[in-house]
């Protein structure tokens, strides 16, 4: 699978906020203050899972369709792979 640019850039982004975490850390900051940053990093992360499979299940489903196959599966399988990434 080919992923866009904007997956890229979602994960270009959570970088930097996993590295604004480590610097909360090294400078001593607040408990609640760096809780509250890897919980907005978490749910970018999640996110960002939902689009990738989301984008992934879009691109199989039509070539599937244009093989003149069921798409049960894939749609199972997408369902699974965000049951088990939560």
């Amino acid at each position: 699978m080919q992923y866009n640019k904007s997956v890229v850039n979602r994960l270009k982004r959570i970088e930097g906020q996993i590295k604004g975490v480590l610097n909360m850390i090294e400078q001593n900051k607040d408990c609640k203050d760096v809780v509250t940053q890897l919980s907005a990093s978490r749910s970018a992360i999640d996110r960002t899972i939902g689009l990738i499979v989301s984008l992934n299940l879009e691109q199989c489903v039509r070539e599937n369709i244009e093989k003149g196959e069921g798409t049960e599966k894939l749609v199972k399988e997408a369902v699974e792979l965000l049951v088990k990434s939560r």
